[in-house]
């Protein structure tokens, strides 16, 4: 055997160039309107929460915890309300924990399994930021849209939510 020789038999042929579906230039303006948006939000967002001494990481865990039955989730299922990694999670509850917002507790049946538990200094931190928080969203976006605009945004976002939740249940 020719030890040149480069065996490609598991090596995709590269794909001609008109066979990707190039964005147009209305499609190419909207995606990137969209990231502008995203991250810019997002960056407001957390500005306004610095004075809370929060990231909008706690903030997202604060909600989720706080509408869980009992105020109290486990891990992995927070994880997954949270889009975040089981170990990214866990830094940010040992952050949270030192913070007195949460507590960890053992699941009875299950001595692997972990809550993440909403304590009552976290409550109140909760009851008191939602409303500056929730005027943040108005003021930032909500309140940016009709009421029609708001109704044809959500229609034109459930369907592609719906399609990537599908694809992260398969991972």
């Amino acid at each position: 055997m020719d030890t040149h020789t480069i065996d490609t038999a598991d090596t995709p042929e590269p794909r001609p160039e008109e066979e990707t579906p190039w964005l147009t230039a209305r499609e190419q303006r909207m995606w990137r309107a969209h990231l502008e948006v995203a991250k810019l939000l997002e960056y407001q967002l957390s500005r306004e929460l610095q004075p809370h001494n929060l990231a909008i990481n706690d903030y997202e865990i604060l909600v989720v915890l706080s509408e869980a039955p009992d105020h109290r989730m486990r891990m992995t299922d927070l994880a997954t309300a949270t889009l975040q990694s089981k170990s990214r999670l866990s830094h940010q509850i040992t952050r949270m924990e030192n913070a007195g917002l949460v507590l960890r507790q053992e699941c009875p049946g299950d001595r692997r399994g972990l809550y993440a538990h909403l304590t009552e200094q976290g409550w109140e931190t909760m009851q008191r930021v939602a409303p500056d928080h929730v005027r943040s969203v108005r003021a930032h976006f909500i309140d940016r849209f009709t009421p029609e605009q708001l109704d044809a945004i959500y229609e034109a976002l459930a369907p592609v939510a719906e399609h990537l939740r599908g694809l992260r249940g398969r991972s």
